[in-house]
């Protein structure tokens, strides 16, 4: 099967590994304690994957997973030692993990000491500080994946050859092209291997969206998540593009530490300049929702999937209403006279940067146009490739950029730890110590009503009060698959499985 969903990966290192794209790659080649699977109708749900059977502690604080028989690709035997040692791989300073503070609701994480163990090659146990809601769907996240001591240690290029990339899922990798094909093919050695309809997998990877549709159009691409801005509308209305839940967030980050955006007056204001509703409808076009608040629609809140979500009970912290925009361009102006830059003097000349891609190349050129005409600011377009973005956004190199953010489990939490102080996904080098509060406070306590409270006051202090990041609409997932092909499935965050994928 011919797959595009993203050009070259950052990494395909399950602990170092923090996009989507990749994240999808690695589910392919790895499995967890837990795994997403297909509930006969195309949505992925949690069922046990290496560990065939687990036991929780009446206080929820011990977690004690029984491993299956299952192999490696090299036909070792997967043992609970290979998720002692990928745990304390992911937590250890020295792997500089962006997702090390996945495991915080471990006991001893704090100091980088995991209480985790296997009393034997087929137990592995965790403890927790706290009961956690959400743990099993972090026993099915890429990041805790295990991987082999004697593998990652002997070179740190295991990823990038077939000889070295030993994994334990439903494939394993033949072939990297750099910049052109990653291709995996069925693992023998799965325990599931009767389970694998595909033979093999081909990510094309190729970020140009008119190659990518002609590709799609000639046959030579059997699935697509994307499509190029001008054929979107049609393809939408003949049914061919379809679009799958996806619980996410399109946004601005700012650099909180460059001037003039150290200023949160100035921050807001760039904020409340941007018409959300223009670039929804006029843009992107894909059935996209404004988004009035950072944690998106979907996720949970107190009473779970049988009450109102997080983003209600929030509430917004702008009007997205068409007829309030011109109120908000006033506020705008009224915010950046009084960070002393009014009707746009004095303002220096920023960049903002995006990846490279027709749709933020879309978004961006909007953008430049709203803050250019409504705050009198210069402002200059830089895209990027992929890697080199993420390395340059991550370092802070960058007056305003590009963002996106998709739910790791559904729990507002997911949205709301990445900005603690010093946290390996805040690119916005966002400090506040009352922020940290209300965020340990929540991570400190298994009452929901409790936790969620604490995290509305942190997004409080995030988007309301510091305006840390600009949300411009929840996302929604776009794909086209050719339609003799049965067997996808999906969750809503962001990952689409090919295992089962039949008739290519």
């Amino acid at each position: 099967m011919d797959i595009n969903i993203a050009s070259e990966p950052e990494t395909i290192d399950p602990q170092l590994n923090t996009a989507s794209d990749g994240s999808i790659m690695i589910s392919h080649m790895f499995e967890s304690l837990l795994r997403w699977d297909d509930d006969g109708k195309g949505n992925a749900v949690l069922k046990p994957g290496i560990a065939e059977k687990w036991d929780v502690s009446e206080d929820g604080l011990k977690w004690t997973f029984k491993l299956r028989d299952a192999k490696w690709s090299d036909g070792k035997p997967v043992t609970a030692n290979d998720f002692v040692y990928a745990w304390n791989r992911l937590v250890d300073p020295k792997t500089g993990a962006d997702y090390e503070y996945m495991l915080d609701m471990v006991k001893g994480y704090e100091d980088k000491k995991l209480d985790i163990s296997a009393p034997d090659d087929k137990t592995f146990v965790v403890n927790l500080n706290v009961k956690c809601p959400y743990f099993e769907e972090i026993c099915a996240f890429p990041a805790v994946m295990p991987v082999r001591k004697d593998i990652v240690e002997k070179s740190e290029t295991w990823t990038n050859s077939p000889d070295t990339y030993v994994s334990n899922g439903p494939f394993k990798l033949e072939k990297w092209d750099h910049n052109q094909t990653l291709t995996m093919v069925k693992n023998p050695e799965y325990y599931d291997a009767k389970s694998v309809k595909a033979e093999k997998l081909a990510f094309h990877l190729q970020d140009d969206q008119n190659a990518i549709y002609a590709a799609y159009r000639s046959g030579d691409l059997d699935f697509v998540n994307s499509a190029p801005q001008e054929e979107i509308k049609k393809l939408l209305d003949t049914k061919e593009l379809k679009t799958l839940p996806y619980v996410g967030t399109y946004y601005v980050c700012f650099n909180t530490e460059k001037k003039p955006f150290d200023d949160p007056k100035v921050r807001k204001a760039f904020s409340l300049a941007i018409d959300r509703n223009f670039i929804v409808d006029q843009v992107t076009g894909r059935g996209e929702k404004v988004a009035s608040g950072f944690v998106p629609a979907g996720v949970y809140d107190e009473k779970g999937a049988e009450g109102d979500d997080f983003r209600t009970v929030g509430g917004d912290y702008y009007s997205v209403k068409s007829e309030d925009y011109e109120k908000n361009i006033k506020e705008a102006k009224k915010l950046m006279e009084e960070a002393g830059f009014k009707d746009g003097e004095g303002f220096p000349q920023i960049d903002y940067l995006y990846n490279t891609d027709d749709n933020h190349k879309a978004i961006a050129e909007a953008l430049q146009n709203m803050w250019q005409e409504n705050l009198g600011v210069k402002v200059n377009l830089q895209n990027q490739d992929w890697n080199v973005f993420l390395k340059e956004r991550k370092e802070g190199n960058y007056n305003i950029a590009r963002n996106g953010w998709i739910a790791d489990y559904n729990d507002p939490m997911s949205f709301i730890d990445m900005w603690l102080t010093g946290g390996g996904n805040n690119d916005a080098q966002y400090k506040n110590p009352e922020y940290d509060k209300y965020v340990k406070a929540a991570k400190a306590t298994s009452d929901q009503k409790e936790r969620m409270e604490n995290m509305h006051k942190a997004e409080d202090i995030l988007v309301k009060d510091d305006a840390v990041v600009a949300p411009i609409y929840f996302y929604v997932n776009p794909y086209m698959i050719k339609p003799n092909i049965k067997g996808m499935y999906y969750t809503p965050l962001g990952y689409y499985f090919f295992k089962s994928a039949t008739g290519f």
